[in-house]
């Protein structure tokens, strides 16, 4: 009979090289949606298919898409260079509630066809703050 053992140092690799990946991944998403609210206008994002805009004020397009940019930043920057790791988690908070609030707003306008996405990078961001706090969380800097 054999038993196998789990080397707990690969099993963190494993989990980090993951857990980068979803951050990256996040972090992509988020600069593309993040630049683009900040540097269309309601009127251009409406023809780009993004209907929700038709009726939003500008500032808060740009709000979202500064939000958004920070978020996709916060989710790198303090983990790649260790300095306040502990903001990455917290970057990602802030990018599910942006997903909850934009599945609500699209389900209250029956947009359920995009709701899916909101899901997605919602678990993504969860993963990212569940595995950044129990399975490979970045020490900072000494």
């Amino acid at each position: 009979m054999t038993t196998t053992e789990t080397n707990p140092i690969r099993t963190n690799k494993v989990w980090n090289i993951a857990l980068w990946v979803a951050q990256a991944a996040l972090a992509a998403m988020f600069l593309m949606a993040g630049y683009m609210k900040l540097s269309s206008g309601p009127a251009e994002m409406v023809a780009m298919g993004m209907m929700w805009a038709e009726n939003a004020p500008a500032a808060l397009i740009k709000f979202i898409g500064l939000a958004e940019v920070a978020g996709a930043l916060g989710v790198i920057l303090p983990a790649a260079t260790r300095i306040m790791p502990d903001l990455t988690k917290l970057a990602a908070l802030g990018l599910a509630v942006i997903m909850v609030l934009a599945a609500g707003l699209h389900i209250m306008r029956g947009e359920l066809g995009v709701v899916p996405m909101n899901v997605v990078l919602f678990a993504l961001a969860a993963f990212v703050i569940w595995g950044r706090t129990n399975k490979a969380p970045i020490a900072p800097r000494d």
